[in-house]
C-alpha cells in the first residue's frame, strides 16, 4: 500500500452555508457539500461532495466561504461508519480537506463571517453570560 495515492481534488459551489463547530478543546470541524458538475455529449449531472476541514482550514472556510462561493479544495477520501438514533449503522463519505483555495472575484459580501470565539461559544452554549467585547482596545 505504500505506493497507493488517496488524493481528491475538486473545483465547485457550496450549496448552503459551511456549518462549524468546536470540540472540548477548542478546536474547529467545518462542513460544507460542493456541487461538481461533468457535462458529455449526452448529458450534463452534477454531483455532490461532502467536505470536512480541521483545525485553522476549518476556521478559514467558516470565516470566509458561504452559499454559492466557488472553490477549489484537494484532500483525502474517507469513509466513517456511525449510528443514527435507532441504533443502525450508517456510512458516511467525505473528502478531508488539507487544501482550499477560494475562487471567482471579490465582492462587498465576501467579508469575513463574525462569529463568536470558541470559548465565548462555549460559554453561550453552556448559558453563562459572556461580554464578547472584553477584548476590544478601544470604546
Amino acid at each position: 500500500m505504500a505506493t497507493d495515492l488517496n488524493r481528491c481534488e475538486f473545483i465547485g459551489r457550496l450549496g448552503k452555508d459551511p456549518e462549524v463547530r468546536y470540540t472540548a478543546d477548542s478546536n474547529a470541524i467545518c462542513n460544507f457539500s460542493i456541487a461538481v458538475g461533468y457535462k458529455s455529449k449526452d448529458k450534463e449531472t452534477t454531483e455532490w461532495v461532502r467536505i470536512t476541514a480541521f483545525g485553522k482550514l476549518a476556521g478559514i472556510c467558516a470565516d470566509y466561504l458561504k452559499k454559492g462561493s466557488q472553490v477549489f479544495v484537494a484532500g483525502r477520501m474517507t469513509t466513517r461508519k456511525w449510528q443514527n438514533k435507532d441504533g443502525v449503522d450508517q456510512y458516511t463519505t467525505e473528502v478531508v480537506a488539507d487544501q482550499m483555495q477560494m475562487l471567482g472575484g471579490r465582492t462587498a459580501e465576501d467579508a469575513p463571517v463574525a462569529r463568536p470565539k470558541p470559548d465565548a461559544y462555549r460559554a453561550i452554549k453552556e448559558g453563562n453570560i459572556v461580554d464578547l467585547d472584553d477584548d476590544v482596545p478601544f470604546n
